[in-house]
């Protein structure tokens, strides 16, 4: 009898232990494809079959089908935000509750070239800028300006951005809201608005000098014409008239270059033969006596034919270059006007052997207003445009403008012209 219990306690203890561990296998199983979110299906529940295994198995099911269900829908929410701001030429950037990149489009890394493989990084490692950090802080407090304008400086170049954040529901379960933000490149703005205020300044600097000395000169020759002696006031008018000119020509060059910087310059483009309208300029200032004392020479590649140009305009770029030469260029300098062809441009030379210009100088002589030598200019009547003149009206027919010069050694000014138009 006592053989027979224990045997039977024995059958019972291993039916319990098969049950047991067929019920472990069932849990594993059942705990992976939760883990995995894929179905579980009945034959993955060998021994498990009943009542109860196969409603919790439904339920897993159903659990794993809802959230496959949910995280597809997120899948298309974000691969939809992507196709959407990712055409958009602002920049945009969404960020989590913890400061973890979560979207970023190809309009921000336009902008910051180092900004690669960003998604998932902290924002702090990748805009390191502590006005916009403190900005997207105020945003999530929702105490954020609707409008921020923020400067970055990227290596040795500062981009200016205006910011628009705001926040939006998380796509996920993470607790706190996402911040949004539209970064527009205001950068052009800047520098744009900084040159109409140099230009303004730099313009009203230039007309109060010769003003000055008419208003003076006048209210001395209205107050005394009777005491003043013939030949003061004939100097004193002389020295009008010659302000006065300086007036109108600072005039004449200003209205140039607004033709030239206008959306509808008015290019004039004909068949011009180059050799000819170089040599014609030539002539006319040989006969002029600002040349006299200098000797003009012309070398102009026989080869070159006609370009299709606006005469007037690069007549005026050939003005430019030798009014520059004869002001700055002592009695008995030479000057050479050559031209070659260089592949499929023209590359004409204007070159002198007078002073030369300083190194530090030479990058910015282009530069509206800018004077290597400002109290010899002004004297000698310079407005400070001509050379800005001759860059602008070049680049209008798609060439370039560069000078090369040494102190003691003269100077040269290059600019090409296309052979042929490019349109």
């Amino acid at each position: 009898m006592f053989l027979f219990l224990t045997i039977l306690f024995g059958l019972g203890f291993v039916f319990t232990l098969g049950k047991l561990w067929v019920h472990h296998k069932a849990v594993r199983s059942l705990r992976s494809a939760l883990f995995t979110r894929q179905p579980l299906l009945q034959e993955d529940l060998p021994g498990a079959r009943g009542q109860a295994w196969d409603s919790l198995c439904s339920t897993g099911n159903e659990l794993i089908t809802e959230v496959n269900r949910l995280q597809q829908l997120r899948s298309s929410h974000l691969a939809q935000l992507e196709a959407t701001l990712g055409s958009l030429q602002e920049a945009v950037l969404i960020v989590d509750a913890s400061n973890y990149i979560i979207l970023a489009n190809k309009a921000l890394q336009d902008i910051f070239p180092r900004a690669t493989h960003i998604l998932s990084q902290r924002l702090e490692l990748v805009l390191q800028s502590a006005p916009f950090l403190a900005y997207v802080e105020s945003v999530r407090r929702g105490v954020g300006e609707p409008r921020h304008e923020v400067e970055f400086i990227e290596s040795s170049r500062t981009v200016w951005l205006e910011v628009t954040g705001t926040s939006i529901p998380a796509l996920n379960s993470q607790k706190g809201p996402w911040v949004l933000f539209v970064l527009h490149d205001i950068t052009q703005q800047k520098k744009l608005e900084a040159l109409r205020k140099e230009f303004v300044a730099n313009v009203s600097h230039e007309l109060r000098t010769p003003l000055a000395v008419i208003k003076g000169y006048v209210e001395t020759l209205v107050d005394g014409h009777h005491e003043i002696a013939i030949e003061d006031r004939d100097r004193f008018l002389k020295t009008v008239q010659r302000h006065t000119e300086r007036l109108n020509s600072l005039l004449d060059d200003l209205l140039a270059l607004s033709r030239l910087e206008s959306s509808n310059p008015g290019l004039q483009r004909e068949a011009t033969d180059l050799s000819r309208l170089i040599g014609t300029v030539m002539d006319d200032y040989r006969a002029r006596p600002a040349a006299e004392g200098h000797k003009l020479a012309a070398n102009i590649d026989p080869t070159l034919g006609e370009l299709f140009i606006d005469p007037l305009k690069v007549t005026q770029v050939f003005e430019n270059l030798l009014d520059n030469a004869l002001k700055y260029t002592p009695r008995g300098s030479h000057l050479q006007v050559s031209a070659k062809r260089v592949r499929d441009e023209a590359e004409i030379c204007v070159r002198d052997n007078g002073p030369g210009i300083p190194p530090e100088d030479l990058p910015h002589i282009f530069e509206r207003f800018y004077r290597v030598d400002k109290g010899r200019s002004r004297e000698k009547g310079g407005t400070g445009l001509g050379l800005s003149i001759v860059k602008h009206a070049v680049q209008l027919h798609g060439g370039r403008v560069w000078a090369e010069s040494m102190p003691g050694e003269g100077s040269a000014f290059h600019f090409t012209l296309p052979l042929r138009p490019s349109n």
